[in-house]
């Protein structure tokens, strides 16, 4: 099969595609092949070397959708529709950067959807990380509003949609003027310009503060999230589009404010049950949940969506198409 190996750190060009021997099903392991697949930050860090636990040459690639090519598990019989994401793939073990992938049948999700394949392809991690976020980890349920730091990634356009179903006031960031009214349209009831420090402007517009924030800048904006919540809230660090993983000082009875709650989403396949993630789909499906979807990539052009990835030209969820 051919898929696209990385032999050492580095830029998109060490992505290097190759023939390599397709796997074989095995008790507990499902052989799929690949329809399509999107692109994450994380693999973005994998590739630069930031993922200490990666040992390479690796095939990358934490999601994929396609359709059962051979299994021994009788509930996923040849030919069912399927998505798979986390569980080590791209990691621990091969991933979807490949025409087939074997995964552990814990990773894999039956698909009920006749979605054409580069829009499936958007949804697997994208669902189950913002799902993940906003009601595993900031109980969204109990909340009225919502701040998203980062609103234009992916994650962040998913989340303001998934809040605004979920009838939340939501405030995104981002640091371009010219997202604000594609923001705006997509449902953000009001939209601040990133920079370091935004809790003045949130504080403007709710003076205690808001009920839960979405971080998912990382490390460089997490102290200033923990000052827009209010007391009772809850912060929750989920992306590191800033490029930051670790605070350099913290003083927590300093950086955390009275009672507000700091916590981080990082979690995978079974924090998303298959209903939960099609039931999704079909909101989509019918209108009721706008996603903005980012650009639409051959296979052969993967290089390129790295380098794409790289400089933040995405506009939107990255889907490579096999």
């Amino acid at each position: 099969m051919k898929s696209y190996l990385i032999y050492k750190p580095g830029s998109p060009e060490e992505l290097k595609l190759e023939e390599i021997p397709t796997p074989k099903a095995e008790i507990g392991k499902i052989l799929i092949q690949i329809k399509a697949f999107g692109l994450n930050r994380s693999e973005y860090f994998t590739r630069l070397g930031h993922s200490p636990n990666v040992r390479f040459p690796r095939v990358l690639g934490i999601e994929c959708v396609g359709l059962v090519q051979e299994s021994k598990e009788p509930e996923f019989p040849s030919g069912t529709k399927v998505a798979a994401f986390m569980g080590g793939m791209g990691r621990e073990f091969n991933g979807s950067y490949a025409e087939y992938t074997l995964v552990p049948k814990s990773c894999v999700k039956k698909i009920e959807s006749n979605l054409p394949w580069e829009k499936l392809g958007a949804f697997p991690e994208m669902l189950q990380t913002t799902h993940g976020s906003l009601y595993k980890a900031l109980e969204i349920e109990r909340a009225k509003t919502l701040l998203i730091r980062g609103g234009t990634s992916s994650i962040g356009l998913c989340a303001l949609a998934i809040a605004k179903k979920a009838g939340l006031e939501v405030i995104s960031t981002t640091r371009n003027p010219d997202n604000i009214p594609k923001l705006k349209s997509l449902g953000a009831d009001h939209v601040i310009l990133e920079k370091a420090e935004i809790k003045n402007e949130i504080k403007s517009i709710l003076p205690k503060g808001v009920d839960r924030v979405l971080e998912l800048i990382g490390a460089s904006t997490l102290i200033d999230s923990l000052h827009c919540t209010r007391e009772g809230g809850i912060t929750c660090m989920t992306g590191i589009l800033g490029g930051g993983w670790v605070l350099e000082q913290f003083a927590p009875m300093e950086s955390i404010p009275n009672s507000v709650k700091l916590t981080i989403y990082s979690g995978g396949s079974n924090d998303i049950s298959d209903a939960k993630l099609n039931s999704y789909i079909r909101l989509y499906e019918r209108g009721e949940l706008q996603i903005e979807l980012g650009k639409v990539y051959a296979f052969s052009d993967l290089v390129q969506a790295h380098h794409d990835m790289d400089n933040n030209k995405a506009g939107g969820k990255q889907v490579v198409m096999i």
